[in-house]
């Protein structure tokens, strides 16, 4: 009965590698979603490189505008860019089922040519076979992996994390700094303040205020006076 794949041995190749490498796909997206949320459980000591540049990149962003104004956005766009390999993790995701298309496909092309060649529908039966078996693993795997649930899961929690702690955080920082900076600003003028200013220097008495006579003076004055007023 399974004859036939030896005879077609091309195509069952194909179709069984094309299956695998879309159910593969399906596993390994869904496994690194996973590790990612078990990550964000502890954000602050978190060993993920791609986690350790969200938070990086935020607390950039927070510095430059002072804030993230819209943190879902910023979620999304992080999670899109997302990498495995050359390949994001949606390109990843949309391949594995053309994969699985491409699958069906190969199974078609080997039952039309079974047909062009005359064999009977017991000959062509494997492909139907395998293609029913193939779609239902393929399904049951993507059920599992539950990627579009994975991945809103991770995106609650990097939301959770950047806004109730992280956004937090970095306000009271800049605060702090701001305390510290008018403190500083603070003191620098209250030190200006009690600096001694310089007092003028004393001017020299003007000529006007010098005496115009002195003692000995005065007194040969005082005797003419009283010689002119005796006599």
């Amino acid at each position: 009965m399974f004859q036939i794949f030896y005879e077609e041995k091309l195509i069952t190749i194909l179709m069984l590698s094309l299956l695998l490498c879309s159910i593969a796909g399906r596993i390994i997206i869904g496994i690194l979603y996973q590790n990612m949320i078990k990550e964000t459980d502890n954000m602050a000591a978190t060993k993920n490189k791609a986690l350790k540049q969200c938070k990086l990149k935020f607390a950039n962003c927070c510095q430059l505008n002072s804030r993230v104004s819209n943190i879902p956005i910023f979620v999304d766009k992080f999670i899109n860019r997302l990498r495995f390999g050359p390949f994001s993790y949606l390109t990843v995701y949309h391949l594995s089922g053309q994969l699985m298309l491409l699958a069906v496909v190969m199974a078609g092309v080997g039952i039309c040519k079974s047909i062009l060649l005359g064999r009977s529908i017991g000959d062509i039966l494997p492909f139907y076979i395998v293609s029913f078996l193939g779609l239902y693993l393929y399904f049951a795997v993507s059920a599992m992996a539950d990627i579009k649930g994975r991945r809103r899961i991770l995106k609650t929690n990097l939301v959770d994390y950047l806004e109730n702690h992280m956004a937090s955080r970095l306000a009271e920082n800049g605060l702090e700094e701001e305390e510290k900076g008018g403190s500083a600003r603070r003191e620098g003028r209250s030190k200006i303040e009690l600096m001694p200013m310089h007092k003028e220097p004393a001017r020299p008495p003007r000529e006007e205020e010098k005496q115009i006579f002195s003692r000995s003076e005065e007194k040969e004055l005082e005797e003419l006076l009283k010689e002119f007023l005796t006599s």
